[in-house]
C-alpha cells in the first residue's frame, strides 16, 4: 500500500491505476479506525480494482465546542489495518494541503433539505463542512465508487444528495452498520466511554428495536411511540438529543402511509454523544 500526502501525488497514483483500465473505489475516513472502517474498504475491494481510503480530521465539520483537538489520531496503526484490508492507496492531507487559502476563504457545499433537522439541528453547519470535504476528495480521486457506512445515515443522505445535484459521476454505495456483541454501533467516539458508560450504551440500539417491534406490530401513533422510546433512554442512563421516526428515502416525517422508516437518534452519555439507527420496512397488508 503507497501512502501519499499530497493530491499532486494523489492524481498520479490514481492516474496510473486508471490508465491499467482499473476500476477506482474510495473510502473517506478520519481515522481511529475499527472494523466498520474496514467493512467499507473491503465492500470498496469487492467493487472495484484500486482501492484508495483517506484519513483527514477535516476541521470544517467540528462545531467550536466539539472534540476536534482531541479526536483520536492513530495514523500508524490505520495505515496496518488498511494494508490489511487491501487498500491500495491511502491519502493523508494536512489541513494545508485540503485547505491551501484557509478554512474562512474556503467554498462551501451546502445540501439543503436533508441536511436540516436531526444531527443538523445539533451541529450547525457540521453537514457543510462534511459536504464540503467529500465534494474536494471526490473531486480529487475521481473515483467510480465511494462506500459510507449506514450508522452515519444522514450524512449518507447528504452525499448522495449532493452526487445527484451536481452530476457527480461516483456511485454512492451505502454498508450495513458493524455493531458489537451487546449491540452498540461501531464508532471512533466509543473509546471517550468510561467502563460504566460502556455498560450504559447498548439501551440506545435495544430502545430502537423496541420502537421497531412496536411499529412491525401495527403501532402507528409515532408520537405516543416517540415518547415512550424517549422514557426508556432516560431511564436507561441515556441523555436524548433526538429520537425521531422519519421516511427512510428522503428523511422527511413518517406517516401512517410511509413503508419504509428509519428511526434514528443521538443520545449524550457523560460527554460523549453517540448515534444510531435502524431501517423499518412495513410490509402492506394483504388485500
Amino acid at each position: 500500500m503507497n501512502v501519499v500526502k499530497t493530491v499532486a501525488d494523489l492524481r498520479a497514483a490514481v492516474t496510473r491505476a486508471r490508465g491499467e483500465g482499473k476500476r477506482i473505489g474510495f473510502v473517506p475516513t478520519m481515522g481511529n479506525l475499527h472494523a466498520g472502517h474496514i467493512a467499507l474498504v473491503k465492500k470498496a475491494g469487492q467493487r472495484a480494482d484500486f482501492v484508495v481510503a483517506s484519513i483527514f480530521v477535516n476541521p470544517l465539520q467540528f462545531g467550536p465546542n466539539e472534540d476536534l483537538a482531541s479526536y483520536p489520531r492513530t495514523l500508524t496503526a490505520d495505515q496496518e489495518k488498511l494494508f490489511e484490508a487491501g487498500c491500495h492507496l491511502l491519502f493523508a492531507p494536512s489541513v494545508e494541503e485540503m485547505y491551501p487559502h484557509g478554512q474562512s476563504m474556503q467554498t462551501i457545499v451546502r445540501v439543503p433539505g436533508v441536511s436540516e433537522g436531526l444531527c443538523g439541528g445539533s451541529r450547525p453547519g457540521h453537514f457543510d463542512g462534511v459536504s464540503t470535504v467529500v465534494s474536494k476528495l471526490f473531486n480529487m480521486v475521481l473515483p467510480d465508487l465511494a462506500v459510507f457506512g449506514q450508522k452515519d445515515f444522514q450524512q449518507l443522505a447528504v452525499i448522495r444528495t449532493m452526487v445527484r445535484d451536481l452530476n457527480m459521476p461516483v456511485q454512492i454505495i451505502g454498508q450495513p452498520t458493524m455493531r458489537a456483541e451487546d449491540g452498540l454501533a461501531l464508532s471512533s467516539r466509543n473509546g471517550y466511554l468510561n467502563t460504566e458508560e460502556r455498560a450504559i450504551a447498548p439501551a440506545l440500539y435495544r430502545t430502537l428495536n423496541q420502537l421497531a417491534d412496536a411499529i412491525r406490530n401495527g403501532h402507528r401513533n409515532y408520537q405516543t411511540l416517540l415518547a415512550e422510546g424517549q422514557q426508556a433512554l432516560q431511564a436507561a442512563g441515556l441523555r436524548p438529543d433526538y429520537l425521531e421516526i422519519r421516511n427512510a428515502t428522503d428523511l422527511q416525517p413518517a406517516t401512517a402511509n410511509t413503508r419504509e422508516l428509519i428511526i434514528l437518534a443521538a443520545v449524550f452519555l457523560g460527554k460523549t454523544r453517540l448515534i444510531d439507527n435502524l431501517l423499518v420496512d412495513i410490509i402492506p397488508a394483504s388485500v
